[in-house]
């Protein structure tokens, strides 16, 4: 009985100087509490995206608090909303976040764009794209196997016969399908503005492209020579437009034969 009694008393002195020390290295050790970073990160929508330019919500927060950054402008998902409710906790201005919206500049989808493989593997863009640039003639565009819909937090992507659809109501513009796409074929195009956005990214010569989709752009300059803002160019073999200098006047649709730009007013 004597030796039960001594050993719970040991166990019992052990577990209080563990406490003990434990209570102590938690003050010691304590990490001090940022309570304005706090307070930013609780404004922040939380998808950790990235779009601002820091590891995450909580990096964007810090960096405030900090004064890293004094641009409360860089939430993307948040809008001016959020930059407003930063600028009330920073005492900084509030900055103006323009409205955008991602486009997938593809239009290769199963009816125009002709195939090379049947492709059976991991049903990722990623991967497929290793494979000969995927199975569609035009390495170019759309895999359309739904990288970019696993990635959007926001569920505001399908895949369309082929080719991956961004409902601009749903998107936060956080960049996230930007950044997953092997094709780099996503863009953001502001919100509420009309815009020509060429849908296509091919860079082939224009009698290749022609074979590799109906609707690819074959870089005959007729875009360039109608455009009376120089918002229109041909790099590679592929036209793009400057947004900044689109008036969306759609002088570049009419002319352009193949059907690869379009007036897109998103929102």
């Amino acid at each position: 009985m004597t030796s039960i009694i001594t050993a719970v008393v040991v166990v019992a002195v052990i577990g209080a100087i563990a406490g003990l020390g434990l209570a102590i290295a938690s003050k010691v050790f304590a990490v001090p509490v940022d309570e304005k970073a706090e307070k930013i990160r609780e404004c922040l929508p939380g998808a950790n995206c990235g779009a601002c330019g820091y590891s995450g919500c909580d990096g964007y927060a810090q960096a405030l608090s900090n004064g890293e950054t004094t641009d409360t402008a860089l939430c993307n998902p948040g809008g001016s909303e959020v930059s407003a409710q930063i600028a009330e906790i920073t005492g900084l201005s509030a900055g103006e976040v323009k409205p955008m919206a991602a486009v997938v500049l593809c239009q290769g989808h199963n009816n125009n764009a002709t195939t090379k493989l049947e492709y059976q593997g991991v049903q990722s863009c990623k991967m497929a794209a290793q494979l000969f640039g995927g199975p569609k003639d035009c390495i170019y565009g759309c895999v359309g196997m739904g990288d970019c819909v696993e990635a959007c937090p926001y569920d505001a992507i399908q895949l369309c016969d082929g080719v991956a659809r961004i409902n601009p109501l749903l998107c936060r513009a956080c960049k996230m399908c930007v950044a997953s796409c092997p094709k780099g074929i996503i863009k953001l195009m502001p919100l509420h503005e009309a815009k020509a956005a060429v849908l296509c990214n091919n860079h082939d010569k224009g009698v290749l492209t022609m074979k590799e989709c109906k609707a690819g752009c074959i870089g005959c300059m007729k875009c360039v020579k109608v455009c009376q803002f120089d918002a229109v160019k041909v790099v590679n073999y592929c036209a793009e437009v400057d947004f900044d200098k689109c008036v969306g006047c759609g002088a570049c649709h009419s002319a352009c034969p193949k059907g690869a730009i379009d007036i897109i007013r998103l929102g």
